[in-house]
C-alpha cells in the first residue's frame, strides 16, 4: 500500500504541473482569479455529483470541526491563484520547484514541532541537505 502511495503522489506531482500549464494560459486569457473561480467551481460541480454516489453522508457536521481545520479552502484558493499568476511569468517547471521547496520547509517545521496533529519529527541534516539540493536545482533551472 505504501509503493501505491508513491505512485499516486508522483502522478499528482504530474497532474499539478500539467494543471499548472493549463490554467497559466487560461488566467492570461480569462484572468486570474476567474481562473481560480473556474477550478473551483467546475470542481464543486464534480465534487457535489461524486458525493451524492459515494459520500459518506457526514458534511453537515463541518461546522463540529476544528475551526482550524477548515482554513484548508482558504490555503487552497491561495495556492491555485499564485500559480496561475507565477506560470506566465517564469514558467512551469520554476513555478513547481518553488512550490515542493515552499512545501518541504513548511512540511518539515509542521512535523518538527508536532503541529495540527502530526507525528513528531525533528528536522536533521538530511533533511536540510534536500531543501538545499531543491534550491540549487531551482538556481540551475533559472
Amino acid at each position: 500500500m505504501r509503493y501505491l502511495a508513491y505512485i499516486l503522489a508522483v502522478l499528482a506531482g504530474a497532474a499539478l504541473s500539467f494543471e499548472s500549464a493549463i490554467y497559466g494560459q487560461l488566467g492570461e486569457s480569462i484572468g486570474e482569479l476567474e481562473t481560480s473561480f473556474y477550478n473551483f467551481f467546475m470542481g464543486t460541480l464534480i465534487l457535489g455529483i461524486l458525493m451524492l454516489f459515494f459520500g459518506k453522508g457526514k458534511l453537515s457536521y463541518t461546522f463540529e470541526a476544528p475551526k482550524w481545520s477548515l482554513l484548508g479552502g482558504a490555503l487552497g484558493v491561495v495556492y491555485l491563484t499564485a500559480i496561475v499568476i507565477s506560470v506566465p511569468f517564469v514558467g512551469v517547471g520554476i513555478t513547481m520547484v518553488s512550490v515542493i521547496i515552499g512545501q518541504l520547509i513548511m512540511s518539515m517545521v509542521i512535523e518538527h514541532f508536532g503541529w495540527l496533529g502530526m507525528k513528531q519529527t525533528k528536522i536533521n541534516k538530511e533533511k536540510v541537505f534536500a531543501v538545499i539540493s531543491m534550491i540549487i536545482a531551482l538556481i540551475f533551472m533559472y
